[in-house]
């Protein structure tokens, strides 16, 4: 995995940002993206752009071709039974609603339990707390451990005969740590409940095996892993998919339309109403490419390497208190962080002066914030073309930032 070579595959990292060369850390947030993705995108909308599973024109059967294409490359990718499994959404955000406006909604009643954690991203917090007001169902919280992971022994204490749904991210976006979420999965199951799997923050940076994690569903997104914006995919088990109903209603999605009733498709096409995402699927289909061409595998080492690098390096930066476990081996490519008696949008904003792009705030994980006891944090997060170089850099900005915040108080 040579770095400098996988840097030359994203233009954007080519330039400057401030007077200074730009040095992204905020993959987290969205990752950049590669000239083959923009290529492929690109030669959608110059040579096939058509509607698909619609017209026997040969535009037509392209962009389906290419669409559909994409389809069974993301089942691959996550090692699904059948591209049946794989729905296109919008993103995680879209995928996790699906699960809760469908599934849940028709299957939880009062007294039934939604299991999450206190880590888990808005986006996996709100759409249960809204099916469990709709429902009488209770959600509860999975407690942290002092270093924010999770002890399976309160997974069990939990988890119990009525809970129904237990939904978890398998990377936090905030704590960096990786959560057993097959060991989770196994223990909803003995219980007679489903898992949902928040892969947001895992399926760009290591391999995803939906049959080995014996999760019922996993929602994630295309623009964290290197493709577009506005698509993602939501996993979900046949036979639980098959009796869910839609929760959108249109064109592509039906069989037939009477007067005052109507047949849906079958999977996936069910819950694909409207016109698609067909450039965005097709951007995916060319970054899941790409990221197996440099191997998912390479890309989870390179990232602990960093880590580990990163860890060490800004421990050693006085005042500065970092969130989640201290041993690399626990957590991913990410690392949040705040300065002593200096508010994260203040890091972040020195930072961009010196070029350097993290991100400020509470990220969209209130919740664990409290938890935390601070309001907000900043976070630096790595992917595939960052370099040791990279984190010198922040190193150095984080000094800069310390010194000039006790020059001015």
């Amino acid at each position: 995995m040579n770095i400098q070579d996988i840097r030359k595959q994203f233009p954007i990292l080519d330039q400057e940002v401030n007077g200074n060369p730009l040095v992204y850390l905020d993959s987290s947030a969205t990752s950049q993206k590669p000239l083959q993705v923009i290529e492929a995108v690109d030669k959608y909308y110059r040579e096939i752009n058509s509607n698909v599973h619609r017209g026997v024109h040969t535009l037509g059967t392209r962009a389906t071709d290419a669409y559909e294409g994409a389809r069974e490359k993301i089942r691959k990718f996550i090692n699904a039974k059948s591209t049946q499994e794989v729905i296109f959404t919008r993103g995680t955000t879209t995928s996790i609603n699906t699960v809760a406006a469908s599934y849940a909604a028709a299957n939880l009643k009062e007294g039934d339990e939604i299991v999450i954690t206190y880590m888990e991203h808005h986006s996996n917090i709100i759409p249960w707390q809204q099916v469990a007001k709709r429902t009488g169902a209770q959600l509860k919280y999975i407690p942290l451990q002092e270093d924010g992971t999770l002890s399976l022994d309160d997974v069990r204490a939990t988890i119990t005969t009525n809970t129904k749904i237990v939904s978890v991210m398998q990377v936090s976006n905030v704590l960096g740590v990786i959560n057993p979420v097959k060991e989770i999965a196994q223990i909803a199951h003995e219980h007679g409940a489903i898992m949902v799997v928040d892969g947001a923050q895992s399926a760009p940076h290591m391999k995803i095996d939906v049959q080995d994690l014996d999760c019922d569903f996993l929602a994630f997104s295309g623009h964290k892993m290197c493709g577009p914006t506005g698509i993602g995919v939501l996993y979900g088990k046949k036979h639980l998919l098959e009796n869910m109903e839609p929760i959108e209603f249109g064109g592509e999605m039906i069989d037939f339309v009477h007067l005052y009733e109507s047949t849906w498709k079958e999977l996936p096409w069910k819950f694909e109403a409207g016109t698609p995402i067909i450039a965005g699927a097709v951007g995916l289909g060319a970054a899941i490419d790409f990221l197996n061409e440099v191997g998912l595998d390479n890309i989870a080492e390179h990232e602990h390497k960093l880590a580990a690098y990163a860890l060490e390096k800004m421990a050693a930066v006085e005042g500065m208190a970092i969130y989640g476990s201290l041993d690399a081996a626990k957590r991913a490519g990410l690392i949040t962080f705040n300065i002593n008696d200096v508010h994260p949008h203040d890091v972040a904003t020195v930072l961009d002066a010196e070029g350097i792009a993290v991100r400020a705030g509470h990220h969209c994980a209130q919740p664990l914030m409290r938890w935390l006891k601070v309001s907000a944090t900043a976070r630096a997060s790595f992917y595939l073309y960052n370099t040791e170089e990279d984190i010198d850099k922040l190193v150095e900005g984080l000094v800069k930032t310390k010194e000039y915040f006790s020059d001015v108080f």
